[in-house]
């Protein structure tokens, strides 16, 4: 299986959204792309109501990635675990449609002999730590989210951290929404450090709506973007991991 670059789409967010379209139809959209959409719900002393509980795991169902509603003192680590389960959740799901091919039937690592299911999982660990990474982090900055921002960018700070410890080249990209002129704004464009973070997010303006829709499919656009930008650069004709493997 040889090595490809695994995409995703992290959304940070503390409640419902309430402009534009379904955001949930976006995310099975970006699945489509091969690209995976995990979801963290922030919650202070407030508590997530159910609708917007529903949504958050609606997003990451229709995304095929993962949701996790946390307190904001928890953020730091669930970032991190989140984004590498995610990736695991991706890698495992390649090889299970590899055995499929295979085997001729459908089968999953879950069913394979023990032994062989060790060998198996050591694959997937190690695509783990060598896969290429692209990260789109979009961060809800409603009204609400305004005392949780320096809880997000700390968080963001360690990701970028514990990410760059792998083998495999990582890139990370921001945008926000609401932007201060549009739904979303590009607050960071794809770096393999999140350091100038430090210098944006003290700056960043709050506002009332939640368009999260808008978000992810903006985040589309910027992936086929960088995409396209590489099939100039370059006559490598990846595919999603890029099918996603």
């Amino acid at each position: 299986m040889k090595q490809g670059t695994l995409r995703q789409i992290l959304l940070i967010t503390d409640g419902c959204s309430n402009q534009g379209g379904d955001p949930a139809a976006m995310a099975a959209l970006a699945r489509e792309q091969g690209i995976t959409v995990n979801v963290i719900g922030v919650m202070e002393k407030d508590i997530i109501d159910e609708k917007g509980m529903q949504e958050i795991e609606a997003i990451a169902m229709s995304g095929g990635g993962v949701s996790q509603v946390v307190y904001s003192a928890q953020l730091s680590h669930t970032v991190q675990m989140v984004t590498r389960k995610a990736m695991t959740q991706t890698i495992q799901g390649v090889i299970n449609k590899e055995l499929q091919q295979i085997l001729g039937r459908s089968t999953s690592i879950e069913e394979l002999p023990p032994d062989k299911r060790g060998e198996v999982m050591e694959v997937v660990d190690e695509l783990g730590e060598t896969s290429n990474l692209e990260v789109l982090i979009l961060v809800d900055t409603s009204a609400s989210m305004k005392h949780k921002l320096p809880t997000v960018k700390e968080s963001l700070l360690d990701l970028s951290l514990s990410l760059n410890a792998r083998i495999g080249n990582n890139k990370f990209s921001v945008f926000v929404f609401p932007g201060k002129k549009n739904d979303v704004e590009k607050l960071l464009d794809w770096t393999p450090k999140l350091e100038s973070l430090t210098k944006i997010f003290p700056k960043l303006s709050t506002g009332g709506i939640t368009p999260t829709g808008p978000a992810i499919q903006e985040a589309l656009h910027y992936f086929a973007k960088n995409r396209s930008l590489r099939g100039l650069l370059s006559n490598d004709d990846e595919q999603y991991y890029e099918e996603s493997v």
